[in-house]
């Protein structure tokens, strides 16, 4: 098999690269953000559709975003084997991107609201469609931009401590600017979701272009033109087989996103039943900031001084003990609500170093990949990874919510004001306590017992990078 060179342009990344690399996820948030915290009031309460008919259109979506990612990225390996842009592999795509995410962001929410009935059904469909689709053409070759630009553990770790930062940006930004409109104009009102919607896509499209202009490919195959054809949408099935270091990867993402979906879901049920403040909520998230903030500066320097794997797992291992230990004080006292967020935020920061840290191993499993087949498909590697990782949220959503009749939540007596059951507010303990220790667990064991990257896999791959033979090709 023919092998694809690594050509590295320059030695080091520049504090340029880094800066530019944030402004990609800060760009994305800044509407992508919106579909999370705003976008239900907005199709019930200000476009009055129908809940039955908006659980089957959400249906539709979900398998929409699901299928997208692996299919982007596949593209993208496959045109850029054909053509070789000298601009690039993913550059070009941010640059034809970016115009397009900020328009169709606008669309979604102004231009249904002019329509009404069935009409307004179908145009919300095609709006929201051509927004995901677009945010995909972003997405995809903004996260696999990485494995373009980084070499080792540390540009690894910087680049995804960069994106950590932007991603933290840009998902605060609109949700400090959204609740003001809302206020002013009203929260049934269209005009202030339209305002935000415009000031959101613009001030993205402002990032996005400073995420294209200030980042560079510096890996970039130079394999043949004529090995077009050896690029397939299928290629992914060959790399379950192969690459287990892809399979650990996609175990995590699994995880961790159940993990996530499962304690966001649930959250308001913890505090306000057991812990009896739902207005310390947003506490939590205070406190943990400032520790994100931390990891994602001191993540470079520790990987490159015991490796980035090794961080990893032990921050996993160590989130996952503190959840342990929160359940088991749940269980046997009454647990203070400051105490539930101190505790609860120091054990989601250290289990999040694998959430901030898992696109540096996007990269490694990219280089890993094309050491074994000699095709370098980062597009279609990342996409899936971003498929498994939709699973994971649909699961932890789903589950969730199904998880709460099982337990015997009663609605009835939440609006009396009256306390649940105890078997109830046990319930919820193991679901929004232990129930994430579990998946960080799973996640920890994906990494200690299916990846399988050692330090002398590492060196027969930086070998091969350079331009040596690979055995393991032949």
């Amino acid at each position: 098999m023919a092998k694809a060179n690594t050509l590295a342009a320059k030695s080091s990344l520049t504090w340029k690269h880094k800066i530019g690399y944030a402004m990609g996820d800060l760009g994305g948030c800044m509407t992508f953000a919106l579909m999370g915290a705003y976008v239900t009031r907005y199709y019930v309460n200000v476009l009055k559709v129908d809940t039955t008919i908006l659980s089957i259109l959400l249906l539709v979506w979900n398998v929409w975003d699901a299928v997208n990612d692996p299919l982007m990225g596949a593209l993208m390996d496959k045109v850029f084997s054909k053509h070789h842009n000298p601009k690039g592999k993913f550059r070009p795509w941010l640059l034809r991107a970016t115009p397009l995410l900020a328009v169709t962001a606008i669309a979604f929410w102004t231009v249904p609201t002019f329509f009404h009935g069935t009409a307004m059904l179908v145009v919300l469909f095609f709006c929201k469609i051509l927004y995901e689709g677009c945010y995909t053409m972003f997405n995809i070759p903004m996260g696999s931009l990485l494995s373009a630009m980084a070499d080792t553990d540390e540009e690894r770790a910087s680049l995804s401590s960069a994106r950590g930062f932007g991603s933290m940006i840009g998902n605060i930004l609109p949700t400090v600017l959204f609740p003001v409109l809302l206020q002013k104009y009203g929260d049934t009102n269209s005009v202030g979701y339209a305002i935000g919607a415009v000031i959101c896509a613009a001030m993205g499209f402002g990032f996005c272009f400073l995420h294209y202009y200030w980042t560079e490919e510096r890996n970039i195959s130079d394999a043949p033109a004529s090995e077009a054809d050896n690029i397939k949408f299928t290629d992914i099935l060959g790399v379950f087989r192969k690459n287990r270091a892809f399979v650990a990867l996609c175990i995590h993402g699994i995880c961790i996103c159940t993990m996530q979906y499962v304690g966001s879901t649930l959250g308001t049920y913890m505090y306000s039943d057991v812990l009896g403040n739902i207005g310390l909520m947003a506490m939590a998230s205070v406190v943990a900031m400032p520790l994100g903030l931390v990891t994602l500066v001191i993540m470079p320097k520790l990987s490159k001084k015991f490796g980035l794997m090794n961080v990893v797992r032990t921050c996993l291992l160590a989130g996952a003990a503190l959840y342990a230990g929160l359940f088991a004080a749940h269980m046997l006292t009454n647990v203070n609500v400051w105490v539930h967020i101190i505790w609860s935020s120091v054990a989601m920061g250290v289990a999040s170093v694998s959430i901030y840290m898992q696109w540096g191993m996007v990269g490694e499993v990219i280089d890993y990949n094309e050491y074994l087949t000699g095709k370098r498909t980062e597009g279609s590697i990342y996409g899936t990874f971003n498929l498994t990782r939709r699973i994971g949220q649909t699961i932890g959503n789903s589950a969730a919510v199904l998880a709460l009749g099982w337990i015997g939540y009663d609605t009835a007596l939440a609006d009396a004001g009256v306390a649940q059951s105890a078997g109830t507010l046990s319930g919820i303990k193991f679901l929004c306590v232990l129930v994430p220790g579990i998946f960080i667990l799973g996640s920890w064991v994906a990494f200690k017992f299916v990846w399988n990257i050692t330090p002398a896999i590492r060196e027969q791959v930086a070998a091969y990078k350079a331009g040596k033979e690979n055995p393991a090709q032949k």
